[in-house]
C-alpha cells in the first residue's frame, strides 16, 4: 500500500450510491469515517492475503479487485471480482476466521480500511445492514454452488463464455459499449474458467471466428452478447 496526495472522501460524502454500506444513516457513516484509514494500492499489490488474521473490512472507493484462492498445487484460482462500492473481508469478520482468499488490486485502487471493531459495532446497531450482509452471503453461496456445477458439467467453451459474461456483469463496457472495461491475461481467464491457458487461447480464437467476440491485443470486444449467452448455455 502506498500513500500519496489522494484523499478519499468521508463515508457521508462518498459518491458511491449502490454499496452495501449506503444503507447506513448519517450517524453510522460518520462513525465509520472516524475510524477508517485511506489506502492506495498499486496495480498488482496485495490488499489482504489468504490465511492472514482478519482485522479490517475493506470498502472499494475506486478500482477493480480480484479475489483468489490457492489450490493444493499452488495454482491460483480466481473466485470473484469486486469493484467500486463493494466490500471485502466481511465473511472473515463475521465468522471470526482468517481471510478466506487473497485480494489483489487489478488497477490502482482507493480503498477505505475499516477496523473490525468499528464494523462490528455498526453492524450490531443496524438491522438493515445485517440483513443486507445475509443476502450478500447467500449470493456468494449461490455463486459458489453454481461454479461447482459448471466445472463438473459444462464444456470448456461454455465456461469461457460464462467467464466473459461474468466480466461484463462485474465491470461493464468502455464508452463504445462493446469493449470490456477490464483487461485480464489469458492465464487469469483460464483460472476463472477452470482450464489451461492454452485451451483458453484456442477457445477465445474460436469464439472470435464465430463472430461472438473480437480480440484486439489485450482488449476483448463482445460483438454479439446474445450469441455469447447461447455459447455459455446459461439460463436464469
Amino acid at each position: 500500500m502506498k500513500k500519496n496526495n489522494i484523499e478519499i472522501p468521508s463515508c457521508t460524502n462518498c459518491e458511491n450510491s449502490a454499496g452495501i454500506l449506503c444503507s447506513l444513516n448519517i450517524k453510522e457513516k460518520t462513525e465509520l469515517s472516524c475510524g477508517k484509514l485511506d489506502g492506495i494500492f498499486k496495480k498488482g499489490e496485495i490488499i489482504f492475503k489468504e490465511g492472514n488474521n482478519a482485522y479490517n473490512l475493506f470498502c472499494i472507493h475506486k478500482g477493480k479487485v480480484k479475489l483468489s484462492k490457492l489450490g493444493k498445487d499452488g495454482k491460483e484460482q480466481i473466485v470473484r471480482f469486486a469493484k467500486s462500492g463493494d466490500i471485502l473481508g466481511y465473511r472473515s469478520l463475521l465468522s471470526n476466521e482468517p481471510y478466506h482468499g487473497t485480494a489483489t488490486a487489478m488497477v490502482e485502487c482507493e480503498i477505505c480500511i475499516i477496523s473490525k471493531e468499528v464494523f462490528q459495532k455498526v453492524n450490531e446497531d443496524n438491522y438493515k445492514l445485517s440483513l443486507n450482509l445475509i443476502q450478500l452471503l447467500s449470493k456468494d453461496l449461490k455463486s459458489a454452488e453454481q461454479h461447482l456445477i459448471d466445472v463438473a458439467q459444462k464444456t470448456v467453451k461454455e465456461r469461457i463464455a460464462e467467464a466473459l459474461i461474468l466480466l461484463v456483469n462485474s465491470f461493464g463496457y468502455l464508452e463504445d459499449k462493446i469493449t470490456l472495461n477490464v483487461n485480464l491475461t489469458r492465464s487469469e481467464i483460464a483460472d476463472l474458467a477452470g482450464t489451461s491457458t492454452e485451451t483458453t487461447i484456442r477457445t477465445l480464437s474460436q469464439l472470435s471466428s464465430d463472430n461472438v467476440i473480437k480480440l484486439e491485443g489485450k482488449n476483448i470486444l463482445i460483438t454479439n452478447f446474445k450469441k455469447l449467452v447461447q455459447s455459455s448455455n446459461t439460463y436464469d
